[in-house]
């Protein structure tokens, strides 16, 4: 330094220098660097998978997203190395093979990627997807699209038991298009409905989100269902069978339709009470009483009309065999509630053709004053016998 030289020009040249250089001092005086430099992100691979994992999606376990950047390249391929062909994004952001992979199959994908900085980044893993073995499925009802009855709950059967309830449970959103809460209830390991308080509000429409994909249910047991379904909700029709006096009444909307004579069960084969929802319509079927623990009693061909109400062979249907004088005035049956109708079903004008004609998959039938106890909440869809309080106790979440 030339001891020379003034202060006040050294300050200049200082100036001078950082200005060229476009220098700055941050906290505690540190240099800082320029702002384009300062709000540049780097470019960031995301993988759906990691490497050695094992249990990956087949659905997502080949997709690719990248963040401050573009895709240049990726390479997937089968232990073997036959490539997998995938497509990418108009904007180079997203890459994703062009069908599901294979279940329980090794690949190996290297990726390449350019930053909106200029910089590189480059992603290799080796992978192993889910084995049939290792997943789950739950069946569902009602269907995508359907139209249903007020009563209709969403239920769901896993083909294996499900030990994290929480997990699968918080994986499964029931919305309806009226606002009201619908909560989850566990019958087992294995089945999981979901109502809400009271029966739906009618022309009201449901959604089912399920996103139980890579979601572990149980040791060894992921799920892969990623789908939105919706169904909706029809006019409400609740029908009240009087077990003593014989007889239904048919409400739709608040108002009476019509008042129906039928049978229901004997002394010694009583129906069941409470609130049953339809879960089947059959335009005839066969009855045989040994599927349903009355061996020998029973084998009757086209029966008409008939509709389930509970998983232990609890029907409301057609009835040719009974003379016409015990519709209205006595109980004759093994536990169904009967009403008049022709072998086959082929009159229009019979009652049960009458009521089958009316009714939807989710009405509700309720039987009241019956010899029998009310029937268990999973014996069918007929969670709506199960108080409130303890059906919200029997959600995981």
């Amino acid at each position: 330094m030339n001891p020379t030289r003034p202060a006040s020009a050294l300050a200049a040249l200082s100036v001078s220098v950082c200005l060229l250089a476009g220098c700055g001092t941050g906290p505690g005086g540190a240099a800082t660097p320029p702002a384009a430099a300062r709000t540049a992100a780097s470019v960031r691979i995301h993988l759906n998978a990691a490497e050695g994992q094992t249990d990956v999606s087949v659905a997502r376990g080949g997709r690719v997203t990248v963040e401050a950047g573009r895709i240049t390249k990726v390479s997937l391929t089968t232990a073997d190395g036959q490539a997998v062909h995938g497509r990418i994004s108009p904007d180079n952001k997203v890459w994703a093979p062009d069908a599901a992979l294979d279940h329980g199959s090794a690949y190996r994908m290297t990726v390449f990627a350019t930053g909106d900085d200029g910089g590189q980044e480059t992603k290799k893993i080796a992978f192993t997807t889910l084995a049939e073995g290792h997943r789950f499925t739950g069946t569902f009802t009602p269907d995508n699209g359907s139209t249903v009855g007020v009563g209709m709950p969403v239920s769901f059967t896993f083909d294996k038991a499900i030990t994290d309830k929480k997990a699968v449970e918080s994986a499964i959103e029931v919305s309806s298009s009226r606002g009201r809460p619908v909560v989850g209830h566990w019958f087992g390991a294995q089945r999981l409905d979901f109502r809400p308080e009271h029966y739906w509000k009618a022309h009201s429409t449901i959604t089912v989100r399920m996103r139980l994909d890579g979601v572990k249910g149980a040791e060894g047991a992921y799920g892969d269902q990623d789908k939105t379904v919706r169904f909706t909700v029809g006019r409400s029709q609740v029908s009240t069978v009087n077990a003593s006096t014989h007889r239904m009444t048919v409400v739709r909307g608040g108002t009476a339709l019509r008042t129906i004579p039928v049978t229901a069960g004997a002394a010694n084969s009583p129906t069941w009470n409470g609130q049953m929802v339809i879960s089947q319509k059959l335009s005839t079927t066969r009855m045989n009483g040994a599927t349903v623990g009355f061996a020998g009693q029973y084998d009757i061909p086209d029966v008409p009309h008939a509709m389930r109400l509970s998983t232990s062979g609890t029907f409301i249907h057609g009835n040719y065999w009974a003379p016409d004088s015990a519709f209205g005035r006595s109980n004759l049956s093994h536990g169904c509630v009967g009403l008049n109708d022709t072998r086959g079903g082929g009159d229009s004008g019979q009652d049960a053709a009458w009521f089958y004609d009316q009714s939807l998959i989710g009405d509700v039938v309720v039987v009241r004053n019956s010899a029998d106890g009310t029937i268990a909440p999973d014996n069918g869809l007929n969670g709506w016998n199960m108080p409130w309080s303890q059906w919200k106790a029997g959600s995981a979440r």
